[in-house]
């Protein structure tokens, strides 16, 4: 349409205007799981499947000791057993050699159970970072993507196996939620690629950093919901950061991710372990949010901001909102406004905005916001006072990057050929 002449400035040539485009979430190369009323479908509830089995990782230090106790061993090789594993990262008996060789293997077998089976690895970024396919003891399949950085090394950690909620715009939920990954699975994640580091394989630690180069930062960005498998995943955290009996990382360098389970989110500010913490927001708009993320059907935008709020209040650290931008669909200049608005109306200097250019799933239609879009979008946030920072993506050609990771048909067939 174009303006009509007493819209103008006299003087002033027609300039055509148009609305701008909109286009609405909608599953592309996939069918979306519906509940019994049409909704789409969510799980928050795991399926019931065969337990993996109990690992030290497990276990508190206290537990371990009990268990070794229980099986006629004295408790200090508790001790042992954590330092083999969390700090040399290895499972193998035979690197064991201060525990007695009578009984070795059993006892490290009973304690330290395989739980996930390396299908495959694929490497992009120069080698800098690589995506790992794991088939866990039920045949379930998982992903995790390490990246190196300048001064540090990400671990992105898968929660579950696939997930349950059900955006229509990420890989990983077009399958819905297999089960819930066990304390001790995630964990592995981490010692696992602290192996690989250790053995070179994410380039010669002596040439790129030093010798004891490890994982430095985790972000629960992979598979899954965190904040739908929270007990798992806080004990997942806490051996994380124990120092003594754990891996001994820094909470702070270990992000939370959720696309909004407010009840959850409140719960998380309580615990008094100072992780950074992530909400998936994707639309400032219930409107649009209630079709882009399922969830938003139960708290809504203000909601989730508000519990956002509270665990600042609550912890001190800074929160991030994580935001695909998606052409067409949720970039548009006035959602953005409206983005510093809610967040501007909730005080300053709690909240930083990491927009990222949406990566592109298998069979979607959907794409990255233009270059020119992006920046201004990031432009008015940055101007409103809210600190914006559009977010640098890794492995996308290796479908390794934010949204991307699922368990393929060509996934199936390689763990199936692992066996």
């Amino acid at each position: 349409m174009t303006e009509s002449p007493s819209a103008r400035p006299e003087g002033m040539s027609a300039v055509p205007t148009t609305k701008p485009r909109q286009v609405r979430p909608a599953t592309e190369g996939w069918t979306q799981q519906k509940d019994a009323e049409g909704r789409p479908l969510l799980q928050f509830a795991s399926p019931k499947r065969g337990k993996p089995p109990v690992h030290l990782a497990d276990l508190s230090h206290d537990q371990r000791v009990e268990k070794l106790k229980e099986l006629g061993m004295p408790g200090f090789r508790a001790g042992q057993l954590e330092k083999h594993y969390f700090q040399h990262y290895t499972s193998d008996p035979a690197q064991m050699t201060d525990l007695p060789a009578s009984g070795r293997e059993e006892l490290v077998g009973g304690l330290m159970p395989n739980l996930m089976t390396e299908v495959r690895r694929l490497e992009t970024d120069g080698g800098d970072t690589i995506k790992f396919l794991w088939k866990l003891h039920d045949g379930a399949l998982v992903e995790s993507v390490l990246m190196r950085y300048t001064g540090r090394i990400t671990l992105c950690v898968s929660s579950q196996a696939g997930c349950g909620m059900n955006c229509p715009f990420c890989a990983t939920g077009q399958a819905g939620l297999t089960r819930n990954m066990s304390a001790a699975e995630i964990v592995d994640q981490v010692v696992r690629a602290n192996r690989l580091i250790a053995d070179g394989g994410l380039g010669d630690p002596r040439k790129v950093g030093h010798k004891d180069e490890r994982v430095t930062n985790i972000v629960f960005m992979g598979m899954g919901e965190p904040l739908a498998n929270y007990a798992r995943v806080m004990q997942a955290v806490r051996t994380m950061v124990d120092k003594k009996h754990g891996l001994g990382m820094s909470a702070r360098g270990i992000t939370v991710s959720t696309v909004g389970l407010v009840p959850a989110i409140r719960k998380l500010s309580a615990e008094d372990i100072p992780v950074t913490f992530a909400l998936s927001l994707h639309a400032p708009d219930d409107t649009l949010r209630d079709e882009l993320i399922p969830v938003n059907s139960r708290w809504k935008v203000d909601e989730a901001l508000d519990a956002a709020r509270e665990y600042f209040d609550k912890t001190g650290r800074r929160v991030s909102i994580e935001y695909a931008l998606i052409k067409d669909m949720n970039d548009h200049a006035w959602r953005a406004d409206l983005l510093a608005t809610k967040l501007n109306e909730r005080g300053r200097g709690w909240v930083h905005v990491n927009p990222i250019p949406l990566n592109p799933t298998p069979g979607s239609i959907w794409t990255s916001s233009d270059v020119d879009v992006q920046n201004e979008f990031v432009r008015r946030l940055n101007e409103a006072g809210i600190p914006t920072t559009l977010r640098d993506t890794r492995g996308k050609e290796i479908d390794g990057a934010c949204g991307q990771l699922v368990a393929t048909e060509e996934d199936q067939a390689a763990a199936a050929a692992s066996v």
